[in-house]
Formats: structure tokens, sequence, C-alpha cells
């Protein structure tokens, strides 16, 4: 028996869904961030906030990453239920307009100067260091 194919409209719808997802996903963190600092927000909602990102930040797992399979595990279903859960704690008026917020921060354009900037300064790092090697090469032992 052959395995089943998804034909490719399929595998878009399910790359269409996934992209949603994790937009979605970012919009709620960014709404974490803000109603950890809304002085609104209900105090148990803002410690489950910071016990969220304490955890997905923190180097360490319940269960360690290096771990095949499981390691990612936690991260993957730990931090969207602690997300949705602390979600849930905020109310839903100041929920609105957070996430109006965070979606106008998400919508922002990005500048591409600081970039450009980071690059040339590893450019001239990256050169000053083949000229301080060529140097130090060419001196007599």
């Amino acid at each position: 028996m052959t395995p089943r194919r998804l034909s490719p409209f399929r595998w878009r719808v399910a790359f269409d869904r996934f992209g949603h997802w994790a937009r979605m996903l970012r919009r709620d963190v960014l709404t974490l961030w803000l109603a950890a600092r809304h002085p609104a927000t209900p105090r148990r909602a803002k410690l489950l906030a910071v016990a969220i990102a304490a955890y997905g930040l923190s180097p360490i797992d319940l269960i360690p990453d290096f771990i095949p399979v499981l390691g990612y595990i936690d991260d993957l279903v730990l931090l969207p239920v602690g997300i949705w859960l602390t979600v849930r704690l905020i109310p839903v008026a100041l929920l609105r307009t957070l996430r109006a917020e965070a979606e106008a921060l998400v919508a922002r354009p990005t500048g591409r100067g600081m970039a450009v900037l980071i690059l040339l300064i590893w450019a001239f790092g990256a050169l000053a260091m083949a000229w301080w090697y060529q140097d130090v090469a060419s001196r007599p032992i």
C-alpha cells in the first residue's frame, strides 16, 4: 500500500494555517508583554505572564532540549498553553485594547538602516582582523 500524498494545494493550506497560528502567537506574546506593564492587568495575569516569559527565555527546561523529540515538546506545548491561560485571565476590554496595540506594533515597518550598520561593522571588523593577521604573519619569528 502506497502512502497517501497531500496535493500541493493541501500543503499550501497547511502552511497558511501554520503561518496564521505563528502570527497570532507572536501577537499574543506581544500582548502579554504589554499586559505585564499595564496597571489595569490583574495581578495573577501579570505574575503568570512573567513566569511564562521567564520559562520561555530560561535555559533550564523541564525536559532538556538535547533529548530527541521530547526536549522540544515542553516548549511546543507548555508555552502556548501558558500564553492561552494568561490571555484568558485578562479582562476582555483590556485584552482588546492591548491586542490592538500589539497589532500596531507588529504592523510597524522595520528599519533596514540598523541592519546595514551592523553588517558594515562586521565587515570592518573582518577587514581589520585580516589586516592584523597579515601584519602578524609577516613578522619574522
